[in-house]
């Protein structure tokens, strides 16, 4: 585990004081349930932060490089953030080698599914700023997002919530994503959402996970609009 420790650390560019906290971030929930004893080891948490880290990081950026206002801004960003993007990130790395999952994920792929390596993205993201702090945690997001965001839109698909949204707001409203059902074990969780409009339910998703389901049910909303 050490030398797939070094050689992740290689490829992030990114030495890590405590190498536990990459580990974590290695570590699908799905593996921790199937392998570990201590069940909580495992990269959600470390997901949570990353997603904050990297919205601050992103909404710095197109502040800086932008004159647009808040709602083309808040637009860009959701284009750069999202699961798609994050993917095409982890894939051009080849994280998903470095991922530790359950028998059943490894047998289903999950090294290409796209929500588990966007996770896995985020996951290292929070694990380089809880190791280094913001500045090591910004340089790679700088060098591995953002000097790829013209490729990331040739190749990633359409955003559809932000598709969405833009239509409602049209008409003075607003789209709210509620969770309507959550399946499966804590490793193999599947979601369902529904998106609302004015109190009107328009579509529903079912997803890997909540962001998935959400696009999946904001699709789903358009084609009924």
């Amino acid at each position: 585990m050490q030398k797939k420790i070094q050689k992740l650390e290689s490829v992030l560019q990114y030495t890590f004081t405590d190498t536990t906290l990459l580990l974590m971030a290695m570590t699908h929930s799905s593996y921790a349930h199937e392998r570990l004893e201590d069940t909580r080891f495992y990269n959600e948490r470390l997901e949570f932060l990353g997603d904050a880290v990297l919205e601050l990081a992103v909404s710095r950026m197109l502040y800086m490089t932008m004159s647009e206002q808040e709602g083309d801004l808040s637009k860009t960003r959701a284009s750069i953030v999202c699961e798609p993007s994050l993917a095409y990130v982890a894939r051009a790395l080849d994280l998903g080698q470095f991922l530790r999952l359950s028998h059943g994920e490894e047998k289903n792929g999950g090294r290409e599914r796209s929500s588990i390596l966007s996770d896995f993205v985020e996951a290292i993201i929070g694990a380089i700023y809880l190791d280094g702090g913001y500045e090591p945690a910004l340089s790679f997001i700088e060098r591995e997002l953002f000097t790829r965001l013209e490729e990331i839109h040739e190749h990633t698909g359409r955003d559809y919530k932000t598709d969405l949204q833009e239509k409602v707001q049209a008409q003075a409203e607003t789209v709210r994503y509620d969770l309507i059902e959550t399946a499966g074990p804590p490793h193999n969780r599947r979601f369902t959402m529904q998106a609302v409009v004015a109190d009107k339910v328009l579509g529903q998703g079912i997803g890997k996970t909540k962001k998935e389901a959400e696009q999946q049910a904001a699709k789903a909303a358009l084609e009924k609009l």
